[in-house]
């Protein structure tokens, strides 16, 4: 029994180990390819896969539209994260305003007095910054850019959010593993990713103040604790700049996209079944390997939540978990 998945960069470390640990429990092989949210949906609604990762939810609107009805399932979260290269591999420290400027073309020197101003210990260059963003269409930006749209009222109305936006600068590059792979090597570059490719890369991170005006670094722990709102029914929620004194103010849930009825293609209902107890492992047993990869697992209360929608993926109107 073979299973097709495409869709975002973000959670692909965590589906990896998910989905090879599953394979050898089970012997359900899991394909997954990490194309961006944008393409996941894409490949969703055109029906060529199984299910779709996604970093950025659907919107009502784009809902409607579907084919038939989508549900979200919520499978971890993650942070995004400010990563860069300088000499020394400083530990910078970053303000709201500061994050839009760079991003929006306006502070364009790693020198300038209000980056070395919160970050007096640091040895910052004479050196052009590089703004690196996705160049494909991205749940990550979608987080991103949610994010700048509500600590920055000049990019929300230049600029907005999107899963794809027209950047004012910067160089773009494809997937989480292309940003980072060309921040890497790119000397005076600062850009967006999960924060498990900045760690697998050995790249530094920004600690990012939040709402409280605390200097928060990304992990796990944060990211849980920014998670600690109330969760919808349908779990289609941003948890961008929280008002959790420990939290970390850009991060996100990341969701697999299954249509509700599986007998949409004629497809076997054994196939249905094995989707659904899949989709039921990874948000339980397989939670136990976010933190390693730094990820955040769901909390109880999105489990709960997560389990009445598994439960609601049929064959012909009959529950596919036994």
């Amino acid at each position: 029994m073979d299973l097709l998945g495409a869709g975002a960069t973000f959670p692909y470390p965590l589906y990896s180990k998910m989905f090879y640990v599953y394979w050898q429990k089970t012997g359900v092989k899991i394909n997954y390819q990490a194309i961006g949210s944008g393409g996941g949906q894409r490949q969703l609604l055109n029906m060529t896969v199984d299910f779709g990762g996604t970093d950025a939810f659907m919107s009502a609107e784009a809902l409607e539209k579907a084919p038939a009805k989508i549900l979200h399932i919520p499978t971890c979260l993650g942070a995004i994260v400010l990563t860069y290269t300088l000499p020394g591999n400083p530990r910078l420290r970053l303000t709201p305003s500061l994050i839009s400027d760079i991003f929006l073309g306006k502070v364009t020197k790693w020198n300038d007095k209000r980056i070395t101003d919160i970050n007096p210990n640091e040895n910052l260059p004479d050196m052009n910054i590089m703004v690196v963003h996705r160049s494909d269409g991205s749940g990550t930006t979608f987080v991103f850019t949610d994010y700048l749209s509500k600590v920055s009222k000049e990019w929300e109305k230049k600029v907005g959010r999107g899963k794809a936006v027209n950047w004012p600068v910067g160089l773009g590059s494809k997937g989480n593993t292309g940003v980072a792979g060309f921040i890497k090597y790119s000397p005076g570059a600062i850009g967006y990713v999960e924060l498990g490719y900045a760690v697998l890369n050995r790249m530094p991170v920004a600690a990012i103040q939040n709402k409280a005006m605390r200097f928060i670094n990304p992990g796990a722990t944060s990211t849980s604790i920014a998670a600690r709102v109330f969760l919808p029914d349908d779990t289609r929620i941003s948890i961008t700049n929280t008002k959790a004194i420990e939290g970390y103010p850009i991060a996100g849930f990341t969701w697999i996209l299954v249509f509700e009825e599986q007998a949409y293609r004629g497809g076997p209902e054994k196939k249905a079944k094995a989707l659904a107890k899949a989709l039921w492992w990874m948000t339980h047993e397989g939670q136990k390997y976010a933190e390693p990869l730094h990820y955040a697992p769901l909390s109880p209360e999105a489990i709960i939540k997560t389990e009445k929608i598994i439960k609601s993926i049929t064959y012909n109107g009959h529950s596919c978990l036994e």
